[in-house]
This record gives C-alpha cells, structure tokens and sequence, in this order.
C-alpha cells in the first residue's frame, strides 16, 4: 500500500496521471462507439473486453473489429495505449533518478562543509568522517 501511494505521489508531481486518466475516459468511450459501430458487439461488457484485448495486443481472436470505424477506432486505442505504456514508466523512472541523484549531491555538500570546517569539529565528527572515508575506498 505504501508503494502505491508513493507511486501514486509520483504521477501526480510529475502530472502524469492526467495523462492516465485521459486513457482510461478514452478507453471507455472508444469501447462505447466499438460497441455502437460494431454489429457483432452486442454488450458494452463485450465491447470492453475486445478493447482490453486490443491494448494489451493479446488478440484472442474471439471477438473481431469488421466496420472501417471499428477497425480505425481499434488502431486508435491501441497506439494510445502504447505511448502510455511507455510514458508512464519513463516518467517515474526519470523522477526516481532525479532524487536519487539530488540525494548524493546533498550528501556530498555535506561531507564537503564538514571537511572545510575540519579544525571546527568535534572527535565524533572526526571519526564518522573517517569511517564514511574507509567505506568509499
């Protein structure tokens, strides 16, 4: 759960989820008119079924687009559903790195104040510098 929601802080900073929210209303709408244009979709149950099969380019096969509209909708969705599915984790990925590479440089900032204030610290200090020196090496 606390991965979620830090997954979930990550896509509103970064304001992707507007991006997967714009997905998920497109995803339900191209499935309504799949099912309007479609004459052998008859439930909206089945219209979201062909549609997830589509985006997660399964094809079962069970359940076919035939009208040109159809067709043009599937191929729609389906290019939808690849940039989000390459976004999505392209973002958190960049985010992730970006405070993993701010976290060093503070870390750095620090360790260099302290070695500029050498004469200033206490023994304490001194041997935590010390050590953190032993463990780089």
């Amino acid at each position: 759960m606390k991965k979620l929601r830090m997954l979930w802080m990550i896509l509103k900073r970064t304001h992707a989820e507007k991006i997967l929210f714009t997905f998920i209303i497109n995803l339900f709408v191209v499935a309504l008119l799949i099912q309007i244009a479609e004459p052998a979709i008859h439930t909206y149950r089945d219209s979201l079924w062909y549609c997830y099969v589509s985006i997660a380019t399964i094809g079962f096969g069970d359940i076919v687009a035939v009208t040109f509209f159809g067709r043009l909708l599937t191929v729609y969705l389906s290019l939808h559903a690849i940039l989000v599915i390459a976004l999505i984790p392209g973002v958190i990925v960049s985010y992730y790195m970006e405070v993993v590479t701010r976290r060093e440089k503070e870390t750095v900032t620090v360790f260099l104040d302290k070695l500029e204030h050498l004469p200033e610290l206490s023994q304490e200090e001194l041997r935590q510098i010390a050590e953190k020196v032993k463990k780089l090496k």
